[in-house]
């Protein structure tokens, strides 16, 4: 498939979900098409600047009415939330899990005021950044996202997983686990032991597939508004583009589901 099959392919699929979206009267673009180029970021992987160049100079009549570049990012963080339509359902057994995302290189942390990332830990290496908490049904698709700053522990994202204490039983590792004196775990949540439930190596592919295609690890974000409307596109993109042949993953017969993005890296 070509880019611009992908594209306009991409494009029809979005429109038809936000077929029931109305245009405002003074906008240059369509609903579908402002997520349509949110998608296209997220899944381009690069910079503000290198995205509009890229999107300007080469599919410019796909998007005749592409607005200035600062008013496009405006959009995005405007319109985030229609990136929840791209959430999956919740299915019986879920897992969480935590990635973290480079803002800064260590070694210029403290330099600006304006600096929204914290040092922590990730992977057993220092960042400086934030980590991105996903809540992922049994294929593998993302059914809930939030984020905070790196220097939080990982169960500051229990909120994320109580969500769906009616709905689903979600795997975590120890990291997710509090004690009954400061809140406890969620009644839905089962902490796993290393080496335990191999289950919970699906979000590992997730966040695999998103470091390889999505180019997530390290991303030059200094604002949260913005960086927020990125990680929602990413989410959504990423749910868009695995059930891209088929409504679900599908489990070979060991169990084990496959998932790929990678034919679609731009």
């Amino acid at each position: 498939m070509s880019t611009i099959d992908f594209i306009t392919e991409l494009f029809c699929r979005v429109d038809d979900m936000m077929s029931d979206v109305p245009k405002h009267s003074q906008s240059s673009l369509y609903p579908g098409e402002v997520v349509t180029l949110g998608l296209l970021f997220a899944l381009k992987g690069v910079g503000n600047r290198a995205f509009y160049r890229w999107i300007g100079a080469d599919y410019l009549y796909l998007f005749p009415h592409l607005p200035e570049r600062t008013r496009l990012f405006r959009l995005f963080v405007t319109h985030r939330e229609w990136t929840d339509r791209f959430l999956a359902d919740p299915t019986v057994l879920g897992a969480a899990d935590t990635y973290g995302v480079e803002l800064i290189h260590p070694i210029r942390e403290g330099r600006s005021p304006r600096q929204i990332g914290r040092k922590g830990l990730s992977n057993k290496r220092w960042i400086v950044g934030v980590k991105l908490g996903l809540v992922v049904n049994q294929w593998g698709l993302v059914v809930s996202w939030d984020t905070h700053t790196a220097n939080r522990k990982d169960n500051i994202f229990r909120p994320m997983v109580a969500r769906f204490e009616e709905e689903m039983v979600v795997l975590t590792d120890t990291a997710f686990h509090t004690k009954p004196d400061r809140g406890g775990d969620p009644s839905n949540m089962k902490v796993c032991r290393p080496d335990t439930w191999n289950g919970r190596m699906v979000i590992e592919k997730v966040f695999s597939m998103l470091t390889t295609v999505c180019h997530l690890k390290k991303l030059s974000s200094r604002v949260w508004a913005y960086l927020r409307a990125r990680l929602a596109f990413v989410v959504a993109v990423f749910n868009l583009l695995v059930q891209w042949d088929a409504p679900q993953p599908n489990p070979d017969e060991a169990g084990v589901v496959h998932m790929s993005i990678a034919q679609f890296s731009l």
